[in-house]
Protein backbone atom coordinates (compact mmCIF):
# COMPACT_ATOMS: atom_id res chain seq x y z
CA UNK A 1 0.00 0.00 0.00
CA UNK A 2 1.22 3.51 -1.03
CA UNK A 3 1.99 6.21 1.84
CA UNK A 4 1.84 8.90 -0.76
CA UNK A 5 -0.36 11.44 -0.41
CA UNK A 6 -3.04 12.50 -2.93
CA UNK A 7 -3.53 16.17 -1.92
CA UNK A 8 0.28 16.81 -2.08
CA UNK A 9 0.51 14.78 -5.28
CA UNK A 10 -1.96 17.22 -6.59
CA UNK A 11 -0.50 20.14 -8.49
CA UNK A 12 -1.84 23.56 -7.32
CA UNK A 13 -2.71 26.26 -9.17
CA UNK A 14 0.66 27.88 -11.09
CA UNK A 15 0.96 31.70 -10.76
CA UNK A 16 0.55 33.71 -13.85
CA UNK A 17 3.86 36.10 -13.61
CA UNK A 18 3.55 39.36 -16.35
CA UNK A 19 6.66 41.02 -17.44
CA UNK A 20 7.65 44.17 -16.66
CA UNK A 21 7.05 45.37 -20.56
CA UNK A 22 3.85 43.85 -20.54
CA UNK A 23 2.72 45.30 -17.12
CA UNK A 24 3.71 48.72 -19.06
CA UNK A 25 1.32 48.10 -21.54
CA UNK A 26 -1.29 47.29 -19.36
CA UNK A 27 -0.85 50.01 -17.60
CA UNK A 28 -1.27 52.47 -20.46
CA UNK A 29 -3.80 50.33 -22.14
CA UNK A 30 -5.53 50.82 -18.36
CA UNK A 31 -5.18 54.40 -18.42
CA UNK A 32 -6.54 54.77 -22.19
CA UNK A 33 -10.03 53.02 -20.92
CA UNK A 34 -10.04 54.96 -18.17
CA UNK A 35 -9.98 58.42 -20.08
CA UNK A 36 -12.47 57.25 -23.00
CA UNK A 37 -15.05 56.05 -20.07
CA UNK A 38 -14.72 59.63 -19.13
CA UNK A 39 -15.29 61.38 -22.33
CA UNK A 40 -18.01 58.67 -22.76
CA UNK A 41 -18.94 59.95 -19.31
CA UNK A 42 -18.94 63.41 -20.57
CA UNK A 43 -21.46 62.63 -23.23
CA UNK A 44 -23.90 60.49 -21.59
CA UNK A 45 -23.87 63.55 -18.89
CA UNK A 46 -24.33 66.16 -21.81
CA UNK A 47 -26.99 63.61 -23.80
CA UNK A 48 -29.02 63.44 -20.58
CA UNK A 49 -29.21 66.78 -20.47
CA UNK A 50 -30.69 67.85 -24.05
CA UNK A 51 -34.28 67.66 -25.06
CA UNK A 52 -36.44 65.00 -26.30
CA UNK A 53 -35.84 63.71 -30.10
CA UNK A 54 -37.19 65.07 -33.11
CA UNK A 55 -40.44 63.52 -33.74
CA UNK A 56 -40.89 62.87 -37.70
CA UNK A 57 -42.43 65.36 -40.03
CA UNK A 58 -45.66 64.23 -39.81
CA UNK A 59 -46.29 64.64 -36.05
CA UNK A 60 -44.28 67.70 -36.08
CA UNK A 61 -46.67 69.35 -38.18
CA UNK A 62 -49.22 68.19 -36.05
CA UNK A 63 -47.73 68.91 -32.79
CA UNK A 64 -46.52 72.39 -34.06
CA UNK A 65 -50.41 73.34 -35.09
CA UNK A 66 -51.70 72.28 -31.27
CA UNK A 67 -48.99 74.45 -29.48
CA UNK A 68 -49.82 77.43 -31.60
CA UNK A 69 -53.56 77.23 -30.89
CA UNK A 70 -52.71 76.98 -27.09
CA UNK A 71 -49.84 79.49 -27.04
CA UNK A 72 -48.10 80.64 -30.38
CA UNK A 73 -45.37 82.31 -28.39
CA UNK A 74 -44.09 78.73 -26.36
CA UNK A 75 -41.21 77.11 -27.71
CA UNK A 76 -39.83 73.82 -26.04
CA UNK A 77 -36.05 73.92 -24.56
CA UNK A 78 -34.31 76.60 -23.97
CA UNK A 79 -33.23 79.26 -26.88
CA UNK A 80 -29.54 78.51 -26.76
CA UNK A 81 -27.35 75.61 -25.73
CA UNK A 82 -24.92 78.30 -24.30
CA UNK A 83 -24.82 77.69 -20.48
CA UNK A 84 -25.11 81.49 -19.58
CA UNK A 85 -28.94 81.28 -21.48
CA UNK A 86 -29.59 78.18 -18.84
CA UNK A 87 -31.02 78.40 -15.18
CA UNK A 88 -31.42 76.38 -12.61
CA UNK A 89 -31.43 72.56 -12.75
CA UNK A 90 -30.02 72.56 -16.77
CA UNK A 91 -27.56 74.91 -15.59
CA UNK A 92 -26.30 73.11 -12.70
CA UNK A 93 -26.43 69.71 -15.06
CA UNK A 94 -24.25 71.47 -17.93
CA UNK A 95 -21.69 72.59 -15.33
CA UNK A 96 -21.57 69.24 -14.15
CA UNK A 97 -20.77 68.14 -17.55
CA UNK A 98 -18.76 70.85 -18.32
CA UNK A 99 -16.88 70.66 -15.04
CA UNK A 100 -15.60 66.71 -16.03
CA UNK A 101 -14.10 67.90 -19.20
CA UNK A 102 -12.52 70.58 -17.54
CA UNK A 103 -10.51 68.40 -14.98
CA UNK A 104 -9.85 65.42 -16.94
CA UNK A 105 -9.02 66.41 -20.20
CA UNK A 106 -8.50 70.40 -20.72
CA UNK A 107 -6.47 70.83 -17.36
CA UNK A 108 -4.66 67.55 -17.48
CA UNK A 109 -3.61 68.46 -20.96
CA UNK A 110 -3.27 71.70 -21.19
CA UNK A 111 -3.17 73.23 -18.11
CA UNK A 112 0.35 75.02 -18.16
CA UNK A 113 2.07 75.62 -14.70
CA UNK A 114 0.96 78.54 -12.62
CA UNK A 115 2.86 81.64 -12.44
CA UNK A 116 2.26 85.21 -11.95
CA UNK A 117 1.66 86.11 -15.50
CA UNK A 118 -0.53 83.35 -15.94
CA UNK A 119 -3.05 83.03 -12.66
CA UNK A 120 -5.35 79.92 -12.08
CA UNK A 121 -8.68 79.28 -9.71
CA UNK A 122 -9.55 75.79 -8.54
CA UNK A 123 -12.68 77.44 -7.98
CA UNK A 124 -12.96 78.68 -11.72
CA UNK A 125 -16.78 78.25 -11.44
CA UNK A 126 -17.79 80.94 -9.23
CA UNK A 127 -16.12 82.93 -12.18
CA UNK A 128 -18.76 83.82 -14.53
CA UNK A 129 -16.49 84.79 -17.70
CA UNK A 130 -14.68 81.89 -16.92
CA UNK A 131 -17.51 79.05 -16.90
CA UNK A 132 -18.99 81.43 -20.08
CA UNK A 133 -15.42 80.82 -21.92
CA UNK A 134 -14.60 77.26 -20.73
CA UNK A 135 -18.47 76.30 -22.05
CA UNK A 136 -17.89 78.12 -25.36
CA UNK A 137 -14.68 75.98 -25.83
CA UNK A 138 -15.66 73.04 -24.88
CA UNK A 139 -19.19 73.02 -27.13
CA UNK A 140 -16.02 73.86 -30.05
CA UNK A 141 -14.13 71.25 -28.80
CA UNK A 142 -17.50 68.61 -29.21
CA UNK A 143 -18.08 69.63 -32.62
CA UNK A 144 -14.55 70.27 -34.08
CA UNK A 145 -13.73 66.66 -32.52
CA UNK A 146 -16.49 65.06 -34.40
CA UNK A 147 -15.63 62.84 -37.36
CA UNK A 148 -17.76 64.63 -39.74
CA UNK A 149 -15.49 67.70 -38.88
CA UNK A 150 -12.91 66.02 -40.87
CA UNK A 151 -9.08 65.32 -39.87
CA UNK A 152 -8.54 69.06 -40.12
CA UNK A 153 -11.30 69.64 -37.16
CA UNK A 154 -8.58 69.38 -33.90
CA UNK A 155 -6.35 72.13 -35.51
CA UNK A 156 -8.78 73.87 -36.19
CA UNK A 157 -9.93 74.09 -32.51
CA UNK A 158 -6.53 74.38 -31.48
CA UNK A 159 -6.12 77.58 -33.53
CA UNK A 160 -9.56 79.28 -33.49
CA UNK A 161 -10.56 78.63 -29.74
CA UNK A 162 -8.45 77.17 -27.55
CA UNK A 163 -5.71 79.70 -28.15
CA UNK A 164 -7.43 82.38 -27.94
CA UNK A 165 -9.49 80.79 -24.87
CA UNK A 166 -6.78 80.25 -23.02
CA UNK A 167 -4.58 83.85 -23.78
CA UNK A 168 -8.39 85.64 -21.84
CA UNK A 169 -8.61 82.99 -19.18
CA UNK A 170 -5.06 83.26 -18.01
CA UNK A 171 -4.07 86.42 -18.37
CA UNK A 172 -2.96 88.97 -15.62
CA UNK A 173 -5.90 91.18 -16.03
CA UNK A 174 -8.16 88.62 -16.98
CA UNK A 175 -10.92 86.72 -14.14
CA UNK A 176 -8.25 85.16 -12.44
CA UNK A 177 -6.03 88.81 -11.79
CA UNK A 178 -7.07 88.43 -8.41
CA UNK A 179 -6.49 84.68 -7.64
CA UNK A 180 -3.33 82.06 -7.62
CA UNK A 181 -0.74 83.16 -8.88
CA UNK A 182 1.48 81.12 -7.02
CA UNK A 183 0.88 77.47 -6.42
CA UNK A 184 2.22 77.29 -2.84
CA UNK A 185 -0.05 80.17 -2.26
CA UNK A 186 -3.69 78.90 -3.20
CA UNK A 187 -5.93 81.93 -3.75
CA UNK A 188 -9.70 83.20 -4.99
CA UNK A 189 -11.50 86.00 -5.21
CA UNK A 190 -13.91 86.79 -7.82
CA UNK A 191 -13.37 90.94 -9.13
CA UNK A 192 -16.67 93.21 -9.17
CA UNK A 193 -17.92 94.31 -12.18
CA UNK A 194 -18.85 97.51 -13.29
CA UNK A 195 -23.01 98.29 -11.69
CA UNK A 196 -25.34 98.51 -14.56
CA UNK A 197 -26.50 102.51 -14.72
CA UNK A 198 -30.43 102.81 -15.39
CA UNK A 199 -32.19 105.72 -16.97
CA UNK A 200 -34.03 107.64 -14.98
CA UNK A 201 -37.71 107.11 -15.87
CA UNK A 202 -39.28 111.27 -16.14
CA UNK A 203 -42.36 110.93 -14.61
Amino acid sequence: MSDTNPTASTPGPVPFRVSDEDLDDLASALAQTIAEVKRHGVILDRLGSEPDPVPPADQQEDGAAEAEADDPEQTDGPASVFIVALGGEAYAVELAALSNWVNHLLLPVYGREISTTRPWCAQWHDHPEAVARLHALWLAWQQLTDKQAGLAGPSTWHRDHLDQALVHLRAPDGPFAACTTSPTRPNHRVLSTPAPEYAEVAA
